[in-house]
């Protein structure tokens, strides 16, 4: 018998029993269709994750924050989790003033080789938007562009100019019909107000802006509109009008510009990193914050993929009952091929083939249902949750990963039928022409 004719009658031994091999073929699927999906959600955020962060520019800028700081969130993540131990308290790693930024630390932060500017990043809570066209008031989120290096996707006009003495801002793209203004184009150069609420009398003030551009919407923006300096501080000081400059001067963060020089060697960036840890700093780039965000993804998908691998476990199992039941029903089968000079090794491999072709099929039909299903999720994707992020593919699918997915469930099917395989080829001939 030919290989060609060993997978044909493989294929063709599998229809004897339709029912069955539609069930081990669905159990299959299950697992295949599982994995495949959350491989192509997988690719589709890490991909419109890199191109944000291809497109982001952001070299050599440093976000920084007290390293003190990172022990309180890793001290209230574990109170969440039901993990939280009890901590003794220690004044030179757990005092209140070791979790803010204050003139000094600029100072010394300024001093680091390699560093060119550092800021105090200061966190504004704007309590609305509004502007002379209209006579509502809509809730915003804004903060200050972090750097000039970073390269904000524009709909239409351009990013404010953080070193510009007249307050800028630039509006999201969602707020521009809310404000009156007719499209993005009418938008830029026009005037809003952004107020605050003065921490200490609770009264509000208004500081009117200059609309820079409008953004689309994007992963480095996260959701704010963005302001200069200049916007920033004078928002900043109507809300802590009146309170002690002690408490003005401090800051959670604070944001960092590197040297051209320091800026394009990673080593560079390392070893300014090294010196700001030892000072008491924590610094991430551009690159770490985003990592962080394709980490938050890449955990769930291998959560989705461990049920998708316990769903191909079970169809394991079902391979090994159907070929085990089909080796049986076919006894005296097996006994005529080894009378008439079939061989142990084909028969070990045809009874192989079937198992391979179970798993083939299984595979098949996943990826092609996959295609449906991403279709369909994109489409939806596109029209709801997403509508605000043009070019966000939530499911994309990478051939190679494709084939390399099918691949191994042929072998998981391989190894399962190895067993009913065998006990077919060890059948003896005599005994098993005699079996009823």
């Amino acid at each position: 018998m030919k290989f060609f004719d060993v997978i044909k009658t493989a294929n063709s031994n599998l229809f004897r029993n339709k029912s069955r091999t539609f069930l081990t073929v669905l159990a299959i699927f299950i697992g295949s269709f599982t994995i495949i999906m959350t491989t192509g959600i997988n690719t589709g955020v890490n991909g419109y994750i890199d191109k944000q962060l291809e497109a982001a520019g952001g070299e050599g800028f440093l976000q920084i924050v007290p390293t003190a700081t990172l022990g309180v969130m890793s001290g209230s993540s574990g109170l969440m989790s039901g993990n939280s131990e009890v901590r003794e308290y220690n004044p030179d790693k757990n005092a209140s003033n070791l979790q803010r930024i204050s003139a000094d630390d600029l100072a010394k932060i300024r001093a680091v080789s390699g560093v060119q500017t550092a800021r105090a990043f200061q966190r504004v809570d704007a309590e609305y938007i509004t502007s002379s066209k209209i006579n509502k008031k809509f809730i915003v989120n804004v903060g200050e562009l972090p750097s000039e290096s970073l390269n904000i996707d524009m709909a239409s006009g351009k990013m404010v100019n953080l070193s510009a003495s007249e307050p800028q801002i630039a509006l999201e793209e969602k707020y521009v019909s809310s404000l009156g203004f007719a499209n993005n184009s009418a938008a830029v150069g026009q005037k809003v107000k952004v107020a605050v609420m003065n921490q200490l009398t609770h009264e509000t003030s208004e500081i009117e802006m200059t609309v820079s551009g409008v953004m689309n919407p994007g992963v480095i923006n996260m959701g704010r509109t963005l302001m200069n300096h200049a916007a920033s501080d004078q928002l900043f000081a109507a809300m802590t009008e009146g309170l002690p400059e002690a408490y003005k001067n401090q800051a959670y963060a604070a944001t960092a510009q590197l040297t051209d020089e320091y800026s394009r060697d990673p080593d560079k960036i390392a070893k300014v990193k090294d010196e700001l840890k030892e000072m008491g700093f924590s610094a991430m780039t551009v690159d770490d914050e985003v990592g962080m965000i394709k980490t938050f993804f890449d955990a769930i998908t291998i959560v989705l993929t461990i049920f998708g691998v316990i769903a191909l476990i079970a169809a394991s199992i079902g391979i090994i009952n159907t070929l085990f039941m089909a080796v049986q029903e076919r006894t005296r089968e097996i006994g005529l091929m080894k009378a008439m000079g079939l061989s142990r090794a084909k028969i070990f491999v045809m009874f192989s083939f079937e198992a391979i072709a179970l798993g083939f099929w299984g595979g098949a039909v996943g990826v092609g249902l996959a295609f449906v299903a991403k279709f369909v999720a994109n489409s939806l994707a596109a029209a709801t949750f997403l509508k605000n992020l043009p070019g966000f593919t939530l499911v994309a699918f990478n051939p190679l990963t494709l084939m390399v997915i099918v691949a191994i469930i042929m072998l998981i099917a391989f190894l399962a039928g190895t067993l009913p395989a065998r006990r077919a080829a060890k059948q003896n001939p005599i005994d098993a022409l005699r079996y009823e």
